[in-house]
């Protein structure tokens, strides 16, 4: 759908006269020694998902060959939740300018922003990632549904007690292995996806779940996305490539990351197959793959005259996201060509994400859980 700017232009127009003003400041917070240590910053400073960082890594490379004149960015990875919420802290020399994110910002994140004076905010949806589930190359072989997996990592499936301690109690045509998941925390976007995209499909493919959906939202949402906690979902925190070592060195455990470590992988691990879709750059392009999400960067427009080279940053996304470009040839798949001309749009002319633009995709779903 065309991104029209013009129900924006009043409020814009208000925020541009205070601007010039905020900005100032800005350079003076930047500029400045002492303030609670916060001193001169003269680089782009990005947090967030661990899924973007290596994306962000290879950008930051390219920009650094591009503009030999600005300082390399500092890239951390964070997870998105904790990457948001250093974001949404402040506008200011000692605040990050971009988070990078695995999922989309959530209406209470947002508003978090707002309280904070972290008002004018650019989204950027730069590509897609699929959630891999996968085992060593030659190791357990798993063909999973968003039903198996929720019935299988779910704390209480369907309201009830969770007995499954082999994938075989799951689904007779499974192994009779034991249960062994490394995957993400709470605080990444990842298991946000996981949730969302998965469990909580799952939990629905139950008519009874579907109903709770409408009748006790806080309910739904507990018995459909709560993982269990008995060591059969281990928790690897933010380190993708600890999951990738984890299952190469027991063939009988699973993995969850994003698509893009199962790519560099492929000579240590195997994808296994969702619905009968194999976790494939075609079939997360296309979404038929039930993992599929776009991937994200929010930008804090207050910072973009303020920090040096964060506009040619942002241009570096944009010449690198095509099909075939350098994103895509380090795992990242790209978005369909209205979607990336759509963003290099919002690079362009800096539109700002919306109340409205979240209210109705997230408001539901909320989850503090991943903060």
């Amino acid at each position: 759908m065309p991104l029209d700017p013009a129900p924006h232009r009043p409020l814009r127009a208000a925020r541009a006269l205070l601007a010039p003003a905020l900005v100032g400041a800005l350079l003076a917070l930047a500029g400045c020694e002492g303030g609670g240590g916060s001193g001169a910053r003269d680089s782009i400073r990005a947090v967030g998902s661990s899924t973007v960082y290596p994306f962000a890594k290879l950008v930051s490379e390219s920009f650094a060959r591009s503009y030999p004149d600005f300082k390399s960015p500092l890239i951390e990875s964070t997870g998105t939740g904790g990457g948001i919420q250093l974001f949404c802290s402040g506008v200011g020399a000692d605040t990050p300018d971009i988070a990078n994110a695995s999922r989309r910002m959530k209406l209470s994140e947002f508003e978090k922003c707002q309280a904070n004076g972290v008002e004018d905010i650019v989204e950027v949806q730069v590509g897609l990632d699929g959630i891999a589930f996968a085992s060593k190359k030659g190791g357990i072989d798993l063909d999973l549904s968003p039903r198996i997996v929720y019935e299988a990592l779910a704390a209480s499936p369907y309201g009830r007690e969770q007995t499954a301690e082999t994938w075989a109690d799951v689904d007779p045509s499974l192994p009779d292995v034991p249960i062994l998941v490394y995957g993400p925390p709470s605080t990444s976007g990842t298991r946000d996806a996981l949730k969302e995209l998965v469990l909580e499909a799952g939990c629905d493919s139950d008519p009874a779940m579907e109903a709770l959906k409408q009748s006790d939202p806080d309910r739904h949402q507990q018995v459909c996305t709560e993982v269990r906690s008995d060591g059969a979902y281990s928790d690897q925190g933010e380190q993708d490539n600890l999951i990738v070592q984890k299952i190469e060195a027991n063939p009988r455990s699973v993995g969850v990351f994003g698509y893009s470590y199962l790519e560099e992988n492929l000579d240590k691990v195997q994808g296994l197959p969702m619905n009968g879709l194999q976790p494939t750059y075609d079939n997360i392009a296309s979404f038929d793959y039930p993992g599929a999400r776009p991937l994200y960067l929010y930008v804090k427009k207050a910072h973009m005259r303020a920090i040096p080279g964060l506009s040619e940053y942002l241009q570096e996304w944009v010449r690198n996201w095509d099909k075939g470009g350098l994103l895509a040839r380090g795992g990242l798949v790209a978005s369909p060509p209205e979607e990336r001309e759509r963003n290099a749009r919002k690079v362009d002319e800096l539109f700002t994400l919306t109340r409205e633009d979240l209210a109705g995709e997230n408001a539901p779903a909320e989850d503090a859980s991943a903060e």
